[in-house]
């Protein structure tokens, strides 16, 4: 797969996971928050499972023992963000967990020694920019939920990372239905301790759970773990920074939401930090290979000289 088009899956993903904070919304109204992310992962694993059963039949346990890391990680990810929302705005929860794009290439600095180019330094502050000129509103204070939002964001680059890595060693696609499995397991293990584990009861209820489970999760996490084997785990991040721009559009077409000035300057920013993260350095040519060019270009002016040793060797300069 080529690099721009595993690009366009994340960004597939990012639509419908902008679409996610609508349909969170209607499925807390009537369920618990570990029953909602139980419901939510553990029907898209039996989805994608009954797709690719003959693929899963496959897997080996260095798979299985990366899924269960990564679905612990995205009930991690989760479950912070479902009880920020009872203590913290909507518009602060999208700013904050949108942060992420901002953690991926800390840690990746820190954990890989990689030193951040200048355009990916300005892609991230443009970005950051975008997004709270696109999601916060004033006053801008600190909450229980805000916190727990920006151990969300946090929590997901960590997710970010490690699929970067088992991506490169495992089976993608075994990996990511395996990964909503664990999700959905770790839920309902905490739905039976702490509350009473329930179906939606209302039609409204039904469609969040099964958007939520077949666009958000079952494609989503998937095509996320395939694509991720050719991007990097930092340009993925600032991708996902579309996120807020996407939630934005699914709101003003679907629950008439209608952004401000200021919040369409801050999407049209979150667009502009995509572009920039794209701009590479040209990497200087060694002063080697600069003199190798030199003596090639003199080779060309001086009459070629065929001597007995070069009679008996090959083309490649190797004795025959």
């Amino acid at each position: 797969m080529k690099p721009l088009k595993a690009e366009l899956l994340i960004v597939f993903v990012t639509v419908c996971w902008g679409a996610s904070y609508l349909f969170m919304k209607m499925g807390l109204d009537s369920l618990g928050e570990f029953n909602l992310i139980a419901l939510r992962f553990g029907i898209a694993f039996l989805l994608a499972a009954a797709i690719f059963g003959r693929r899963l039949l496959k897997v080996n346990m260095h798979t299985v023992g990366y899924a269960m890391l990564l679905g612990f990680l995205l009930f991690l990810v989760f479950t912070p963000i479902m009880f920020g929302l009872h203590t913290t705005t909507t518009s602060n929860a999208g700013f904050l967990v949108s942060l992420t794009v901002v953690f991926v290439p800390l840690i990746s600095t820190l954990v890989f020694r990689k030193k951040i180019e200048l355009s990916l330094i300005l892609s991230v502050v443009v970005a950051i920019t975008g997004i709270a000129l696109l999601t916060v509103q004033p006053p801008f204070a600190m909450t229980a939920g805000d916190l727990l939002c920006m151990a969300a964001a946090f929590m997901y680059a960590i997710h970010i990372m490690v699929v970067s890595i088992a991506a490169q060693k495992v089976d993608t696609l075994n990996l990511g239905i395996l990964q909503l499995g664990f999700a959905g397991l770790y839920g309902l293990i905490f739905s039976l301790l702490f509350e009473t584990p329930s179906l939606p009861g209302s039609p409204g209820g039904w469609a969040a759970i099964l958007m939520l489970s077949v666009v958000c999760s079952a494609l989503g996490y998937i095509l996320q773990t395939v694509a991720q084997k050719y991007i990097s785990p930092t340009r993925t991040g600032l991708l996902f920074a579309l996120e807020p721009v996407f939630a934005a559009a699914i709101g003003y077409w679907f629950a008439g939401e209608q952004l401000s000035t200021k919040g369409y300057i801050g999407a049209a920013l979150v667009l502009l930090s995509i572009v920039l993260s794209t701009v590479k350095k040209q990497p200087e040519r060694p002063i080697a290979a600069k003199r190798t060019r030199r003596m090639r270009g003199a080779a060309r002016t001086e009459p070629a000289r065929v001597t007995a040793h070069d009679a008996d060797c090959r083309p490649d300069g190797m004795p025959g």
